[in-house]
């Protein structure tokens, strides 16, 4: 499991151990503090509740890690490969003499955009498209209410 459930039922707990092991490029240079506080940032975008459409708390735990490196990529400086060091997207052209690269991962949506700025934000954005879609609740149709 990517996180451990705390004593709260229904609440996916930060492990920093389990996240670096994970992402040790990012743990070089994220330490536990900062690494709990991405990790309480996440949650701001995925709710990590009991009321959280993700009920199933090992795949919770999988995307609010997910998007913990996503924020702390974001956070590292420059010469530590943060924020645009890091390949997103299909080559779309290269060349050899001066070496250039152009990376195209289309034309993202509004919201799309920031989560396509590192790989973890990518991955998060594309293992969470469900959420993005209407969702069907089976169930009586409401009475109609008339006004006398």
């Amino acid at each position: 499991m990517s996180g451990s459930v705390t004593s709260q039922p229904g609440v996916v707990a930060f492990d920093y151990s389990t996240w670096s092991a994970l992402y040790p490029s990012l743990s070089m240079n994220t330490n536990v503090t900062q690494a709990t506080e991405y990790f309480a940032q996440a949650g701001d975008f995925l709710n990590n509740t009991p009321l959280s459409p993700v009920q199933d708390l090992t795949k919770r735990a999988r995307l609010l890690n997910l998007l913990t490196a996503h924020i702390a990529q974001l956070n590292l400086p420059t010469d530590a490969g943060g924020n645009g060091a890091g390949t997103v997207g299909r080559v779309a052209s290269a060349a050899e003499g001066s070496t250039s690269v152009s990376l195209d991962m289309g034309a993202p949506s509004g919201s799309a955009s920031w989560f396509m700025q590192t790989q973890y934000g990518a991955t998060f954005w594309q293992m969470t498209a469900y959420l993005r879609q209407m969702r069907f609740v089976p169930g009586r149709s409401p009475r109609a209410r008339i006004w006398p």
